[in-house]
């Protein structure tokens, strides 16, 4: 067992929140497009092409920094654990593929056709997403608190946010904080640097409300109905 502090997950939980509401928003903004209205539809797939990036690089980092570390150090515990999220992430990663290949022709047609098709899709990501995280919650979290430290977490936050330009940060920011518990908002703040902290939670809340008015057409969109996870203690 290490000395050094563990990691604390609840930022996890903040980025799970927002994949379950972007996606689960995602079907009604696709077929709420009119038809031929091009410049609708592209808005709104830039929007699920930057949910999508996000989650791809989110599993990316979990597979490269947080698995081999669970089986060396967790023994059978991790076993079944690793297995089934790794079996998971293939089978999203499946209907993302599928998700971006509907998304490049509708973006250029408004296809309400094309546009349902994709929504199935999306409907079906959602529900492998929502199981996916609960078993990730229930499962890989408290391992992650026991077997992770503090330093080997902030490398796979860094690494599954390092695509991400500098100018997108205060949204990223925005999309994560919309929901967040405030305690935890406050922590997961004062651990940046102070230059950032000072003005980050402004900036976010303001690039998240523009962003919100201009695809789901309001600053406070529908807050996804599970927030009730545990956010508020570090490794209980």
């Amino acid at each position: 067992m290490t000395s050094e502090p563990l990691a604390d997950v609840r930022d996890m939980y903040m980025a799970h929140t927002m994949f379950l509401r972007e996606f689960g928003l995602a079907p009604n903004l696709i077929t709420g497009v009119a038809a031929g209205d091009t410049a609708r539809a592209a808005v709104v797939a830039d929007h699920i092409e930057l949910i999508d990036s996000v989650l791809h690089h989110h599993h990316q980092s979990e597979d490269g920094h947080l698995w081999h570390r669970f089986l060396e150090r967790a023994g059978t515990d991790a076993v079944s654990v690793v297995s089934t999220m790794e079996a998971q992430h293939h089978d999203i990663d499946v209907l993302l593929t599928a998700m971006r290949d509907e998304l490049k022709p509708w973006r250029d047609s408004a296809d309400p056709a094309q546009g349902s098709v994709i929504a199935g899709t999306v409907d079906t990501l959602n529900k492998h997403l929502a199981e996916h995280l609960a078993v990730e919650e229930n499962y890989a979290l408290p391992l992650i608190e026991k077997h992770i430290t503090a330093a080997e977490w902030g490398q796979m936050v860094a690494a599954g946010s390092s695509d991400v330009p500098p100018e997108q940060m205060p949204l990223m920011f925005g999309l994560m904080a919309y929901e967040a518990d405030p305690d935890t908002l406050r922590d997961i703040i004062a651990t940046l640097p102070r230059e950032v902290s000072a003005v980050i939670g402004d900036l976010a809340a303001q690039a998240f409300a523009e962003y919100s008015v201009r695809v789901p057409g309001t600053p406070t969109p529908q807050r996804e109905a599970s927030t009730d996870r545990r956010l508020t203690q570090p490794n209980a």
